[in-house]
């Protein structure tokens, strides 16, 4: 008896992720009025309210709730270019040491290297990093932890958190 509970269980949580990876649908019946929530589409001519989209097949899993607060209101990018090694390298790693969800902006043209100098108000700046609207130019590991803090990013990256660095053209 309790072999069979066992078996049951993880055949439901080996198929959980597939369960929320379905698009909902809620529409009015026609007939009776009422209002349906299925995962299956609505008959044709029915009243659609709204359709919510699961997370595809390959998509990684949802970001905990706090680091998806922090990324909403203060989305992280970092400036680095390629001459920058070693200490962009740090910087990197701090930021996902941390599991902090960022953008990286390698800048490539003296263009964008004087647009980057002018936001981060120093020369001098590689790497930068923006929080929100606050910025630090040059890396130092305990005023960036700071403003991570500030922003509610995590201190440690959760576990199995993959490497971010998204980059931006």
């Amino acid at each position: 008896m309790k072999t069979n509970r066992f078996v049951v269980l993880a055949i439901a949580l080996a198929l959980s992720p597939l369960a929320t990876a379905q698009t909902t649908y809620k529409w009015i019946d026609k007939t009776t009025g009422r209002t349906v929530y299925s995962d299956q589409p609505p008959p044709p001519g029915a009243k659609i309210i709204e359709t919510r989209e699961g997370p595809a097949a390959g998509d990684e899993k949802q970001m905990p709730f706090a680091i998806r607060q922090a990324v909403q209101k203060y989305p992280v990018t970092l400036y680095t270019a390629a001459n920058c090694t070693e200490v962009c390298a740090n910087a990197r790693a701090l930021l996902n040491g941390r599991g902090v969800p960022f953008t990286e902006k390698l800048l490539k043209s003296e263009e964008e290297f004087a647009e980057a100098a002018k936001l981060m108000g120093n020369e001098s700046f590689l790497p930068g990093l923006t929080v929100g609207t606050q910025r630090f130019p040059g890396f130092e590991s305990g005023a960036w932890n700071n403003l991570l803090d500030l922003a509610g990013y995590p201190k440690t990256a959760p576990y199995g958190a993959k490497p971010s660095g998204v980059f931006a053209q």
